[in-house]
């Protein structure tokens, strides 16, 4: 069980390593984009269930996704409404994707920024992420970083001394939707409630 400073957690994510650490939503197991099988592995997680890409801001996401100047503004329009927040937004991937995110689709890829001070700080450091929710693939998302470092001991799990002031999540999965191509689809409901 490895619990870290929040400086050791984002050396250890810029080398690559499994961290965990809280976000806005439920706590986030994340390593580098191209990382992504240590968390397919440490989830026992099936391939066909893609990660999503999060990042301290919009700015440093758009480039992981391709579209038209005319979906580019409505996509941008959506997320200057609801990011940073509990939205999760799937879009089609551009080629600087790496395909071990989304291995049975590498077309299209989950991307979302935090409103959690946290983890933005820790994004900003080590540029966009792979994260998903740290529970074993089928199980509620586990809350407590002392649970995650017991589950996950592979993972450098943020020490709860860093986050005196930190406001802990929701405990609800982002929503997530999809672009289809002329509108939109809720995969998942959660907080955001969207009114397409």
């Amino acid at each position: 069980m490895t619990q870290v400073s929040l400086v050791d957690l984002i050396a250890g994510a810029r080398a690559g390593l499994l961290v965990s650490f809280p976000t806005d939503t439920v706590p986030a197991l994340a390593t580098l984009p191209e990382k992504a099988g240590l968390i397919f592995a440490a989830k026992q997680r099936s391939q066909d269930k893609p990660l999503i890409l999060m990042g301290a801001s919009a700015e440093d996401l758009w480039p992981y996704v391709k579209g038209s100047e005319n979906e580019l503004k409505i996509w941008q329009e959506v997320a200057n409404q609801h990011w940073p927040g509990a939205l999760t937004l799937v879009l089609p991937a551009s080629n600087r994707l790496p395909p071990q995110i989304n291995p049975t689709d590498p077309t299209t890829i989950g991307i979302r920024v935090p409103n959690s001070a946290i983890a933005q700080t820790i994004l900003a450091q080590t540029g966009p992420l792979a994260t998903t929710s740290a529970n074993f693939s089928g199980q509620p998302p586990l809350q407590k970083l002392i649970e995650i470092a017991a589950q996950f001991p592979e993972a450098l799990t943020l020490a709860t001394t860093e986050l005196s002031d930190e406001i802990t999540g929701l405990g609800v999965p982002s929503t997530v939707a999809k672009w289809t191509g002329a509108d939109w689809q809720t995969l998942r409901s959660g907080v955001i409630q969207l009114n397409f």
